[in-house]
Parts: C-alpha cells; sequence; structure tokens
C-alpha cells in the first residue's frame, strides 16, 4: 500500500522495510541503511537513536529531527496477585487512552493488544464501548504495545491477540500493516500462526480477510445462538445474521484451511441456558471451529452478570455431546480489572472528575 510520506511524518515505527528503503534512498543513503534501521526498530526494540551504533552520528541526527520512534508510552502498570496478568494503560501522542494486557502461560506470554482509541460497535455487556470511538490505531501504535511490554516484561512475546479495546476489522488497513509487520522476519519475527485476530462479525471484511491468504487465526464474538439474543446485546447483529456470519467463516475455514474460533461470553439469564447450548451446537456443527466460553466479567456501569461456574460447565457438556470442540477461557487478572476497558474508564472518570 503506498503511503504518503508526509502524511506519515514522525511516524517511522510505521514505516516497512519498502518504506524505509525509499525513505533512505531519497535522503541519498545506501539500501543496507533501511534494513538496519529496521533491525533496530523492530527487532532490537531499540528506543533511542543513540543505540543504534551501527548508524553513523550525522545520519541518527537527520533521522531523529524528523521522526520519534516510539508513539505511546506507559502511564501505568498493574500486575495480578493472583497470577501475573499485567495490565498496561498507555497513552499515545494525542492523549488517547488505550489497554494492553501480558499474560504468561506455561508454553509463553501471550499479549492482548488494543486496535482502537475505544469503541463504536456498542456491545451491552462491554466496557470498552461506554465512552464510543476516538479514533483507529496506527500499525506503529499496535506494534509498540507489544514492544512496550516485551522490553518492560525483559521477556519475549510468543501470542498476540488482537482482542482488546476496539473491532479490528473497523481499521481494516493499519491492521493488515500491523499483521504484516509484526510477522516481518527482519522484526520479532513472530508466527502469523500465533496471532489471533477477533472481530464482532463485520461479515465483508471476514471475506476480506480470508482472501489474505494469511495464517493468522480469525476469533468472531458470536456470544449468541440466535439473532434475536444476538440483537438484544450486539448492535452491530441489526446489519449481519448470523447465517451470514456462518457462511463468512466458511469460506475463511475453506480458504485458508484453519479452524474459526467463536467467542461465546456467558451471560446470566441471557444466553446460557441448555436450550441456547443445543441451538449453538446446531448452528455450528460440522464447521472447522472451536469454541471459547468466556466467564463474564461484571462491570459496574452495565446490568448483565456472568453465568455460575456450574452453568457453565453444564453448557460446555452439552455442546461436547454434539461433537463440539469448546473449552472455557481461564481467568487471567480477575483482581486488577483485566477486562476490556475496565481500568481505561476508571482512569478516564478520574481525570475528569479531578
Amino acid at each position: 500500500m503506498e503511503i504518503d510520506m508526509e502524511e506519515k511524518k514522525g511516524d517511522l515505527l510505521s514505516f516497512t522495510r519498502e518504506e524505509l528503503t525509499e525513505y533512505m534512498e531519497k535522503t541519498g543513503q545506501k539500501k543496507f541503511r533501511a534494513v538496519q534501521l529496521y533491525e533496530w526498530l523492530h527487532k532490537k526494540l531499540a528506543s533511542d537513536y543513540s543505540e543504534m551504533t551501527n548508524l553513523s552520528k550525522t545520519l541518527r541526527e537527520q533521522i531523529s529531527s524528523e521522526y520519534e520512534i516510539y508513539p505511546l508510552s506507559i502511564l501505568d502498570k498493574v500486575v495480578s496477585k493472583k497470577d501475573g496478568t499485567a495490565k498496561y494503560l498507555m497513552a499515545t501522542k494525542d492523549g488517547g487512552v488505550i489497554e494492553s494486557v501480558a499474560m504468561n502461560y506455561n508454553y509463553g506470554m501471550s499479549v492482548c493488544i488494543s486496535s482502537q482509541i475505544g469503541c463504536r460497535m456498542g456491545c451491552s455487556f462491554c466496557a470498552s464501548t461506554l465512552a464510543g470511538l476516538e479514533r483507529g490505531l496506527k500499525a506503529s501504535e499496535m506494534l509498540a504495545q507489544v514492544y512496550l511490554i516485551q522490553k518492560d516484561m525483559n521477556k519475549r512475546v510468543d501470542n498476540i491477540v488482537v482482542m482488546g479495546i476496539g473491532e479490528p476489522f473497523d481499521n481494516y488497513e493499519q491492521l493488515i500493516r500491523f499483521l504484516g509487520m509484526i510477522s516481518d522476519e527482519s522484526g520479532l519475527n513472530i508466527s502469523q500462526r500465533s496471532i489471533t485476530v477477533s472481530t464482532c462479525g463485520l461479515v465483508d471484511k471476514m471475506y476480506e480477510f480470508a482472501d489474505e491468504h494469511m495464517g493468522v487465526t480469525l476469533a468472531v464474538s458470536l456470544h449468541a445462538p440466535n439473532d434475536d439474543i444476538r440483537k438484544s446485546i450486539m448492535p452491530v447483529a441489526n446489519k449481519y445474521s448470523i447465517d451470514e456470519i456462518m457462511k463468512a467463516c466458511r469460506y475463511f475455514s475453506d480458504k485458508t484451511g484453519r479452524r474459526v474460533t467463536f467467542e461465546y461470553s456467558m451471560i446470566h439469564g441471557v444466553n446460557d441456558s441448555g436450550e441456547c447450548a443445543k441451538e449453538l451446537a446446531g448452528r455450528i456443527k460440522g464447521l472447522l471451529c472451536h469454541v471459547n466460553l468466556i466467564p463474564l466479567n461484571d462491570v459496574d456501569e452495565r446490568d448483565y452478570r456472568r453465568s455460575p461456574d456450574e452453568g457453565i460447565s453444564v453448557f460446555q457438556n452439552i455442546l461436547q455431546k454434539y461433537g463440539i470442540n469448546v473449552t472455557i477461557r481461564k481467568g487471567m487478572g480477575s483482581d486488577i480489572d483485566a477486562a476490556c476497558g475496565q481500568l481505561r474508564k476508571k482512569y478516564i472518570d478520574k481525570k475528569v472528575t479531578g
């Protein structure tokens, strides 16, 4: 994708290797300098130009006069006493506030990042959408979340989930740019098979994403077995039906050979009955998929409450009887408001009230 250099002035972290090469050539530098600079930014995660010791001082001064390295800074970090999950509050250069989460598992560290400042999808059980949408994040701002966490934790990021604040497919071009750069062999080189992108079901973008031929896992926030229930909790359901979503999921699986993950938040008295489980099983049976049951994180501003553990287990058992691959998500960081948007909301409210 073509990039207007003037439009991107100051945003060095968003430049691909090809764009850095173009920039270097315009400034009279050899092509290999672009490779060196890219590796300093995306592999060695340099935070200061003085670290780039194989670039001349003159070149470093020239670049630093035009571009900053990190478009984000860490505002706050809260660590769970239960499991070590770390919740980060980060600030953008224009005053936006986003969240990221680092979770340690036996298979490595997984990072959940945001794709937008706020969200306009309006899901009625989620804290991320309470203040609406400010804007989409640039690729550099998505990359910076990963880089800042890896540097702060002093531990390699093994898995990435684009499932924080925002709807990734509502920021499609920057998402695709991010995915290409985070998996670039000259950068962190994170396997696309270790990356998951979540959508609430923007069907047109689901087809487009399948045609990108990436190895990324697609997760669909379904949260209901039928359109009536889904419409009551997710405004996007008024535009896209579950039948349309299922058709797009089949297209994705056929095109990529990869299974789709269905995210299903368990909301007491809304979508957690045995009948809902049977209906869901009927919807997805025969599809290459996996269901991830999510015990709902209670949000003070919302009326919904999580299903009892026993009810979640019953729901899981019913799906399994129908041959559905299903797991219950392990709750991480429950003592630090690790649900998307909660920490950000408290920070904004505190700032407003002084």
